[in-house]
């Protein structure tokens, strides 16, 4: 029989146990959003010490198959989920999975063209052209035309795309498919995460992307706007639906979002690539988390309603210094209200 010193002692024991438990959260998906991701997770738990959110930038297909197959607690995605795969996410886990936008950003065209240091203009035709195979040298009369004065030189073009299943190229093959007919019908008639390029060499991630670029002479590819921007790495002005020439930046991927807010659905499944307005960047996307609408652990459950509330209230202000465009009040609201779908 315990006396009152030992019962005291291991009630004591039993309270310590229980302040320090920590609720253990593990995510995985897209690498796009990885910087403001590693941000929002440290300065979350500086605030919950008992929260540990945990997040492997391993691409937007990797993350979908995880949170579909239950293996991880959520995901994060650069694509648009498709009606089919909500319909295998429910059919393997009974109920939903709910897409809450996080911030918004831009794929670049980034370039290593011998002689061109300075700004390279592309116009909605070029970029096609290039990515379909149709133009193969940087003195392509379509190039030229766009960028007067610069000398291009007559070297062969070395396309470089994603190698694996990526949200980065579903944003832009989702573009290419709004600006080229050709593109819809020889490659993708809609946004993919992986297709079968008819050009070019396949790096991995946006590291390996920027690696070949870099690598190799008079090549192109494209990676995240932040990631250009961290890394020093030129990229291109690109010729939007207005017919104007727009640089990627904050304030011209928020205008894109601007320009495209009346679509936003209830749901958040919107793609707002080659959107309306002079002052947009056409290919300019939202980045997701995906939660599903049933979470069965209380402390999980209640730790990611509570970081989903942080996020969008408190956490929108770290964007912009990590070269993100914080989201719309618009669709801030909106999604403060579907927190409560989590069930």
């Amino acid at each position: 029989m315990m006396n009152r010193f030992t019962t005291a002692l291991v009630t004591l024991v039993g309270l310590a146990g229980a302040a320090s438990a920590q609720t253990l959260i593990n995510g995985a998906g897209a690498t796009f959003p990885e910087p403001m991701y590693s941000k929002w997770f440290s300065d979350f738990k500086k605030l919950h010490n008992n929260i540990q959110i945990n997040y492997t930038a391993n691409g937007s297909g990797a993350g979908i198959t995880a949170v579909t197959a239950g293996t991880v607690d959520f995901a994060g995605s650069d694509a648009i989920l498709t009606d089919a795969q909500l319909k295998a996410f429910k059919d393997k886990q009974g109920f939903g999975v709910l897409c809450f936008p996080t911030v918004m950003g831009a794929v670049v065209l980034t370039y290593n063209v011998a002689g061109v240091s300075g700004d390279l203009k592309l116009t909605p035709d070029a970029v096609a052209g290039i990515y379909l195979g149709k133009i193969t040298k940087w003195n392509d009369p379509a190039l030229g035309k766009a960028n007067p004065g610069v000398t291009l030189p007559g070297k062969d073009i070395v396309v470089v795309h994603r190698s694996d299943s990526s949200g980065t190229s579903f944003i832009f093959t989702d573009y290419l498919a709004k600006v080229s007919a050709d593109w819809r019908a020889k490659v993708s008639p809609t946004g993919a995460a992986a297709v079968q390029w008819p050009t070019g060499l396949g790096g991995s991630k946006n590291e390996g992307v920027a690696g070949l670029v870099k690598q190799q002479a008079n090549s192109i590819g494209y990676v995240e706007l932040s990631f250009a921007i961290q890394n020093k790495m030129n990229y291109a002005t690109i010729q939007n639906s207005a017919g104007a020439f727009v640089k990627p930046s904050l304030e011209s991927v928020t205008a894109a979002a601007a320009a495209s807010a009346k679509t936003i659905p209830d749901d958040f499944r919107v793609s707002i690539t080659n959107p309306p307005g002079k002052d947009s960047y056409p290919i300019s996307s939202f980045t997701w988390l995906l939660i599903p609408e049933q979470i069965k652990d209380a402390s999980k459950k209640t730790a990611l309603t509570d970081f989903l509330t942080w996020m969008l209230k408190d956490g929108q202000a770290l964007a912009a210094p990590l070269t993100y465009a914080p989201l719309p009040k618009a669709v801030v609201d909106k999604e403060v209200k579907a927190i409560a779908k989590i069930k």
